[in-house]
This record gives C-alpha cells, sequence and structure tokens, in this order.
C-alpha cells in the first residue's frame, strides 16, 4: 500500500534566487544555518534543505516510510508580487514543478499554482499547467488578495476547470483583518483556518460549486472549521432568503462532497471529519517541511484512528491516488 501524502510544500532555490534578485515584496533574510527565510506581513517562512532539495527529501521520505508526496507551492504564493511578476514567477514555479514531476516521477507529483491577481492569466495558466506540463491540478490560495474566490472574476477560471475536471487544493493566506494577527503567530494559527472556512462557505453560497460540479475541491487542515460549523450552515439556508438565491440544496450536502486533508494530528478532530464526510474523502497531509508540520504526526494520527483497514488505507493514499489519477 503506497502512503502519499497530499499536503506539504517545496520552495524551488531558482523561486528563491529570483526573489533575491527583484523585484519582490518579500523580504529576504538568512538563519544561523543559512537557510533563506522569506518576511511578509504576519508571517515568514523559515526554507530549511526540505523546502529545497529533492534528493534530501526523498531520503527523510524514505525514513519515515512515506512512499510520495504531492508538492504544492504555499501561501502567499506569488500573489504577494505585482499581478505582471506573479505571471512571471508562477510560470517558473509550475516549470520546475513539472520538471520534479518528470524526473522524481517515483516520488513526487505536483499541483500548480496560478497568479490569481491577474485572473485572466489564470485562466491561460492553468490551461497551460494541465495541457502542456502534466500538472495533477491546482493550488487556489483562499483569497486573492481580498477578493473572494467567489467573485465573478474568476468564473472563467472554474469554467475551464469544470471542463478539464481539475482538483483545486484551496490553501490559506492572510485572511482580511491580518493586522489583528500579527502577535503570537496567530495569522497562521487561526487566521488561516478561518480563511479556508470562509472560502469554502462562499464559494457554497454562490452557487460556483453547483454550477461547476465537475470540479472537485480540497481544503487544507481538514477544512479549518467547515466539519464543526456545517449544521449552522445549513441554518443558514433554511432561515435566510440570500443562503438560497444562489444553490438548490443546504450547504452540508455540497460540503460532504469536498475532499479534507489531515493536516490536524488531533485524532479526535479527524474522526469528526471522517463522521461528516465519510473516510473515502480525508487525505493524509503533513504539512512538511514547515516548522508546523509533522511527517510522523501525520502517520501516527491516521493510524490512531477506529476505523476499517479498507479505510484507513483509502485515507493513507488510495483516496489521493483515485482523485488525481495516479
Amino acid at each position: 500500500m503506497a502512503i502519499i501524502d497530499f499536503h506539504n510544500h517545496v520552495y524551488p532555490p531558482e523561486y528563491i534566487e529570483a526573489v533575491q534578485a527583484g523585484p519582490s515584496a518579500y523580504k529576504v533574510a538568512f538563519d544561523s544555518d543559512n537557510n533563506p527565510v522569506l518576511h511578509s506581513p504576519g508571517d515568514y517562512n523559515i526554507i530549511v534543505p526540505g523546502h529545497r532539495f529533492m534528493d534530501f527529501r526523498k531520503t527523510v521520505l524514505g525514513e519515515a516510510g512515506v512512499d510520495k508526496q504531492i508538492i504544492s507551492f504555499t501561501a502567499p504564493g506569488t500573489l504577494i508580487e505585482t499581478p505582471q511578476r506573479s505571471v512571471e514567477l508562477s510560470r517558473m514555479v509550475n516549470e520546475i514543478f513539472a520538471n520534479i514531476q518528470n524526473e522524481h516521477s517515483d516520488h513526487f507529483a505536483a499541483l500548480a499554482t496560478l497568479p490569481l491577481n491577474d485572473p485572466h492569466a489564470s485562466v491561460v495558466e492553468l490551461e497551460r499547467a494541465i495541457s502542456e506540463l502534466g500538472l495533477k491540478g491546482a493550488t487556489l490560495f483562499s483569497n486573492a488578495n481580498g477578493i473572494p474566490l467567489s467573485d465573478r472574476r474568476f468564473w472563467p477560471l472554474y469554467e475551464k476547470a469544470d471542463e478539464w475536471n481539475v482538483v483545486f487544493f484551496i490553501h490559506p493566506t492572510y485572511p482580511v483583518g491580518v493586522e489583528a494577527m500579527t502577535d503570537y503567530m496567530l495569522m497562521p494559527l487561526v487566521g488561516f483556518l478561518a480563511d479556508t472556512t470562509l472560502a469554502a462557505a462562499s464559494l457554497v453560497f454562490s452557487g460556483v460549486v453547483e454550477k461547476f460540479p465537475n470540479i472537485k475541491w480540497v481544503l487544507g487542515h481538514l477544512g479549518g472549521a467547515i466539519p464543526y460549523l456545517a449544521e449552522r450552515l445549513d441554518r443558514g439556508y433554511e432561515a435566510f432568503e440570500q443562503c438560497r438565491e444562489n444553490v438548490s440544496n443546504p450547504p452540508s450536502g455540497y460540503l460532504k462532497e469536498f475532499y479534507y486533508d489531515s493536516v490536524n494530528f488531533d485524532v479526535k478532530a479527524l474522526q469528526f471529519a471522517i463522521d461528516f464526510a465519510g473516510a473515502e474523502h480525508i487525505l493524509a497531509g503533513s504539512d512538511y517541511p514547515h516548522q508546523i508540520g509533522s511527517l510522523e504526526k501525520m502517520l501516527a494520527s491516521i493510524n490512531q484512528l477506529n476505523i476499517t483497514v479498507e479505510e484507513k488505507a483509502g485515507i493513507l493514499g488510495k483516496n489521493a491516488a483515485w482523485l488525481l489519477g495516479l
């Protein structure tokens, strides 16, 4: 049984060099181990060897007992840059990801990153990433510099994605109101989860999910609070006319068709999500090699679940393999 880690991140060295050379909205520094550190408002990422070097990463995976990873870029992606620069850097990252996927196909498959601050360019880049580069889907950050994913400017992207049965992985990014989250790392600890929840609810209530049924949606970090709040969203559908304007059914029905990665290592939380969406909609995820991620905790939490052997095998790899056609 292959173990597949759906949620983890890569920073190509070439991308870091491009950011250093500028122009870029990032501030680049180096830690005491000479790892690059990318600083952005309310957050920073230490770019350790596991982010950058695939041979190093393969060794770590072998030691942990993980067979394959679905690599993705991480927040805020290229959206922190100007639209033109965002397009340039997205193209660069996607080409590098395609090379990684081709050269290390036994260990890695890849999701595209899109320049969402240029909606038209995002459609073009999605088509290139899927049809020319062979990437397995795309990451959407939970908002595009404050613009919700449900905004009409993104509907041409969803039309193309629906035509191609694309897998979209929604990863959180800076939420609106990030200025209230600059202390204690509250932005990634709380804001990320809130923004994923907001994005998913908005996509459902706006009618995007119903109108484009061939898109497969994956929510990071066990969906934020979606499994926990779905009943409240259903009550909103019953109580408020505006919550029924664009959808035919209560939100929970759509949300149960989403996929949820397991980057919440609390076994009770995982079980709650399984009870909500079914074990077939849960994907193993580690958030490796971020400081807050862990391959070991990913595996330990899934292995502690009181579910069938088949369900556990699905979460550990079969669900992701089916979803992405691996």
